[in-house]
């Protein structure tokens, strides 16, 4: 038969909640997690004999549009791979900081958007006809301008900071998006000019919150001085 606890028996008080991980360490562990994806689909390709390098976008072809999902995934060779990882870690990361579903939304648009422009343009400029962009450079140039122009759009004096120092040590590579005609393979300055376009409109629409308060705080002003 159980039996009452009385007024001096030891009460168990709830567990205190988890406490919420760092916004950094969700970060780190994100980007990380994609970095390695790369990686691994890189391996599979290359014990596969370079097969899935054939699934990149191929513009205006049909077939080409399944390309818009796999091409950030793929790399030409271990040396692509390499010289994107150390950008896509620290860029990457930066765009984590300013919230997990903003980086999961502005890496999307830039996917999508990106990679669907690449589609349209991706011939312009070729002298060998038909081409196939694969690498996640697209998607890195997308990272570099959300940062570079999120800021602004929030009006947050930590974001500009951020979006100065991003340019002040990336800057340079935006020459990379700068349409160069008349030559065959090479850099795909389609994709980087795509993908540093859907970088922009996806800090503008992931800003939304921050400019509609921004504007409301205006209106209220103007309010009080009438």
């Amino acid at each position: 038969m159980k039996r009452a606890a009385g007024p001096s028996a030891k009460t168990l008080s709830p567990a205190p909640p988890p406490t919420k991980r760092s916004a950094v360490v969700v970060g780190a562990a994100t980007i990380v997690s994609f970095v390695a994806l790369l990686y691994v689909v890189e391996l599979v390709d290359q014990l596969g004999g370079h097969h899935l390098d054939r699934d990149g976008i191929r513009p205006l072809e049909t077939a080409g549009l399944w390309g818009i999902i796999v091409a950030p995934l793929l790399h030409a060779s271990w040396q692509h791979l390499i010289a994107n990882t150390g950008p896509a870690v620290i860029l990457g990361f930066l765009v984590t900081l300013t919230g997990l579903w903003r980086f999961l939304w502005a890496t999307a648009i830039v996917w999508i958007a990106g990679g669907l422009g690449t589609w349209l343009i991706g011939n312009i400029g070729s002298t060998c006809g038909e081409t196939d962009h694969i690498g996640a450079s697209g998607l890195i140039f997308g990272w570099l301008t959300f940062l570079l122009v999120f800021g602004f759009f929030t009006r947050s004096a930590w974001q500009v900071l951020i979006g100065i120092v991003v340019l002040f040590c990336y800057g340079g590579v935006l020459w990379g998006a700068v349409p160069v005609l008349d030559v065959c393979g090479g850099v795909s300055w389609q994709g980087h000019l795509c993908g540093a376009l859907a970088g922009v409109l996806a800090a503008y629409l992931l800003s939304g919150p921050e400019r509609h308060a921004h504007q409301h705080r205006q209106h209220r002003r103007q309010e009080v001085l009438r």
